[in-house]
């Protein structure tokens, strides 16, 4: 089911997949391949973009797996809406660790946020999306001020909003896939994400979570504590969905969690 605290539901059927989503998924566009220092991201713009609003792109993997290329439907799907696409690269685990992957994200936001005008994009109309570890990491740098004048948050599907809280939840140790990334306990709380809400004003959040009962309790808790300091909050039961599902489906006809961001975003960017 849809929090349908901040949206209207009546805007859902405007923003499902529509023919030209589908014919743009049948040629997926070519993107501007740019260095910003520690790795590389790609630009999907369409012809004559001027001002669009943004998604930038965080994608999974564990923290050491992945890269820009798994972006699945999304560009296709969200240049035929009039956004503009940005899918980055970060470093990875052994070779980086997770606070080094937060510090990329934010030096890839920042030179988008500096540049993506020149591409046709609008600064200010920013939406950071992540899926998995990229889910962690947005919300990593979102809560603690690392994205500075970002429109909105997409969160999708992850367990690691409070490392402190999921080591308890897994009986006290976290699991091989947690543990290879947080090994160090003294590090924990600063590389929550739970640990920075309220620590500044946060802009709107959307939380979905997949089929896993886990990951549908550190969601409906993150969401809890960002409402109560005052945070715009949809909350998606992805519940039908698994893990990998819930993020390769964006962008897919009739697809649930696909319509219910886009009215997200409606209501949000005016």
């Amino acid at each position: 089911m849809i929090d349908r605290r901040h949206f209207v539901l009546a805007s859902v059927a405007a923003m499902l997949p529509t023919a030209a989503s589908a014919a743009w998924r049948g040629r997926q566009p070519t993107p501007m391949t740019l260095d910003y220092g520690p790795a590389k991201l790609d630009i999907y713009a369409r012809d004559g973009a001027k001002g669009d609003p943004v998604v930038f792109f965080i994608h999974g993997g564990a923290w050491r797996l992945g890269n820009r290329n798994n972006v699945n439907a999304k560009p296709g799907f969200l240049l035929a809406k009039d956004f503009l696409f940005v899918s980055i690269d970060y470093r990875m685990l052994p070779e980086a660790a997770v606070a080094t992957q937060a510090s990329d994200v934010e030096k890839a936001y920042g030179y988008v946020r500096a540049n993506i005008a020149k591409y046709g994009g609008d600064p200010d109309r920013i939406v950071v999306m992540g899926h998995s570890a990229g889910c962690h990491l947005a919300a990593l740098t979102g809560f603690r001020g690392g994205l500075p004048g970002v429109a909105a948050l997409v969160l999708d599907d992850t367990e690691a909003y409070d490392i402190e809280a999921l080591a308890k939840a897994q009986g006290g140790k976290l699991r091989p896939v947690y543990a290879q990334a947080f090994s160090d306990p003294s590090q924990w709380r600063a590389l929550s994400p739970a640990t920075y809400i309220g620590t500044a004003k946060h802009p709107p959040v959307f939380v979905a979570y997949s089929n896993a009962p886990i990951r549908a309790v550190a969601a409906r808790d993150l969401a809890d504590r960002l409402r109560a300091r005052g945070t715009k909050v949809t909350l998606f039961d992805g519940s039908a969905y698994s893990h990998m599902a819930i993020n390769r489906r964006f962008g897919e006809d009739g697809d649930a969690l696909t319509a219910a961001v886009m009215a997200f975003l409606k209501a949000t960017l005016v």
